[in-house]
């Protein structure tokens, strides 16, 4: 009986092997769910950030990137982030199984793949808004789109708290634990800001950029569900479990295909009468640009399309907007004064190049520096606008950066850089129009391209006033054609009478026709007021403008 006891015990045994092997198993398939969560935690982090990112770039094209818009989006995304976090924790506690945290990555990456074709018919009737001065289809539109957000942001806010749960073991490392889970989630976050910015969106599009992320996520959560143990909680469990990821794969194809699919166009064309033509249109780092072409007339139009920012007429030099108005800024010096004393130019925001074209045509080819913070613009300038004078020096650079770093002095800087309806502050205040006056001659002038509606000109008359703590005089004329105003600050003290004597002795017919013009239609008047308005410290212009937009809409768009 003690031999057969003692071989019933050695048999057993003998069984260690498996044993062992499954302990090896077990560990090595723990090993593998690290990585995995890890893995998990790190891309959704980039997700929540490229995400954001990639909001703004959708909502540029209709409602701008002012600091209402992002003080929205940043603010809306962060309550979303602060319930998931909430709510993660809450279902971490309750559901502590990572089969449960890849099914909520799996539903946030499938609702981020819907972020573009859900928001297309919302952008689109949020266009109404401006046709009809709607305030309430603009502001509906825009909330609507950004309630889009909600549930994919909380369900990746869910993601951390539920990943520190998962990989707690000891209480005593659960500090160590919850910071290199959160230092995964950061560096996530570095790639979901620079790789959306720097590759994505100007190469392949803010549609494009959402589900490349879906994509990605998915893939990551359905290896993670699929490499969880498919036994757990037996066979029924196992069924449901593979079935989810089945659907998850298949849902891999439409995705795939979104990619590679060809797209329509972001927005209908903004260009004038009625919107003309869509001969193209891109997504750069800081612009969603259009090229347009109604009649003979090539336009360039910028994010919301409230303006023409460029025109290009093979058939004729001007085009009675407010670029022909800075070849007469000049004649604002003390008189006599005559074309041939303008010997160097320079255009903050370049654009697709009409005032170079126009001087270059009207002054001869005098050296023009031509500064455009925005390649892209440049690039289709160059192919579309036939920008191509031998006169044009190009700069791709930040205006204010250039005017800063350079030596150059200049007869007229002209500054076209205002974007509608929102301006860059920090090209409206006292302290850079004093760096313009820096760089000019002694008989320089400036030139600002302001826009307003037809009966408010609070904008204009604010930059004018600026513009007068650093000009010895300013002068306001109010264009022919849009709706815009430009503004001139002289270097030298001068008086108005010296514009009607300079003028009246042009004999450039072109040059004749934009004075005479001025004078009819364009109520020249002085600034006299130097009230600073806008400085770096503070420049209030987006509030201006919010109040003038809201009384249009008060007024019915006047």
């Amino acid at each position: 009986m003690k031999e057969s006891f003692t071989m019933s015990t050695t048999t057993p045994s003998s069984k260690k092997a498996p044993k062992e092997d499954a302990s090896t198993v077990s560990t090595t398939g723990n090993r593998l769910q690290g990585w995995l969560l890890i893995l998990l935690v790190f891309v959704a982090g980039a997700c929540s950030l490229a995400v954001e990112l990639s909001a703004s770039r959708l909502l540029a094209p209709y409602f701008g990137t002012s600091l209402f818009v992002w003080a929205n989006l940043i603010g809306l995304i962060l309550l979303y982030l602060t319930i998931g976090y909430y709510l993660g924790g809450r279902l971490a506690d309750r559901y502590p199984r990572s089969a449960v945290l890849y099914l909520l990555t799996i539903c946030a990456s499938i609702l981020i793949g819907l972020i573009p074709f859900i928001s297309r018919p919302i952008l689109l009737w949020s266009l109404t808004s401006f046709a009809t001065y709607s305030v309430s289809v603009f502001y509906g539109s825009l909330v609507s789109v950004i309630l889009l957000f909600a549930l994919p942001m909380i369900l990746l806010g869910c993601v951390s708290p539920f990943a520190i749960r998962l990989s707690v073991e000891q209480v005593v490392h659960s500090g160590r634990t919850a910071g290199q889970l959160y230092a995964i989630s950061t560096a996530g976050s570095i790639l979901g800001t620079f790789l959306p910015v720097l590759w994505l969106i100007p190469t392949i599009g803010t549609y494009r950029t959402f589900i490349v992320f879906a994509i990605t996520l998915l893939l990551v959560s359905i290896i993670g569900l699929v490499a969880t143990r498919p036994g757990a909680g037996g066979p029924a469990r196992s069924r449901g479990r593979w079935g989810t990821s089945l659907l998850s794969i298949l849902l891999l194809i439409p995705m795939g295909l979104a990619i590679i699919a060809p797209q329509g166009p972001i927005k209908p064309p903004s260009g004038t009468n009625g919107g003309g033509v869509l001969v193209t249109e891109r997504e750069s780092p800081y612009n969603y640009i259009q090229v347009v072409r109604v009649g003979d007339e090539t336009q360039l139009v910028l994010n919301e399309g409230l303006g023409i920012h460029s025109i290009y007429n093979p058939n004729q030099i001007l085009t009675q907007g407010p670029w022909d108005y800075f070849l007469i800024a000049p004649f604002f010096n003390n008189a006599p004064f005559t074309a041939s004393q303008v010997h160097k130019v320079a255009v903050i925001g370049l654009g697709a190049g009409t005032i170079p074209r126009e001087f270059s045509a009207i002054y001869g080819p005098i050296p023009i520096d031509g500064v455009e913070i925005d390649g892209t613009i440049v690039d289709l300038a160059q192919h579309y606008f036939h920008m191509n004078e031998p006169n044009l020096h190009v700069i791709v650079q930040d205006g204010r950066y250039y005017l800063q770093t350079t030596k150059q002095q200049y007869d007229v800087i002209g500054v076209d850089a205002y974007q509608q309806p929102y301006v860059p502050f920090q090209l409206t205040t006292s302290e850079f129009f004093h760096e313009v006056r820096s760089h000019l001659t002694p008989a320089g002038v400036a030139v600002v391209n302001a826009g307003r509606t037809c009966c408010d000109f609070r904008l204009v008359e604010a930059l004018a006033q600026t513009m007068r703590s650093a000009f010895a005089n300013v002068y306001i004329i109010d264009t022919q054609r849009f709706e815009n105003s430009i503004v001139i600050g002289t270097n030298a003290p001068t008086s108005l009478s010296n514009f009607y004597t300079n003028t009246a002795r042009l004999t450039n017919p072109a040059l004749k026709s934009i004075a005479d013009a001025s004078i009819a239609y364009g109520h020249i008047r002085e600034e006299k007021s130097s009230t600073i308005y806008f400085t770096d410290d503070r420049a209030p212009v987006e509030q201006l403008i919010d109040q003038i937009i809201f009384d249009a809409v008060r007024n019915g768009g006047r």
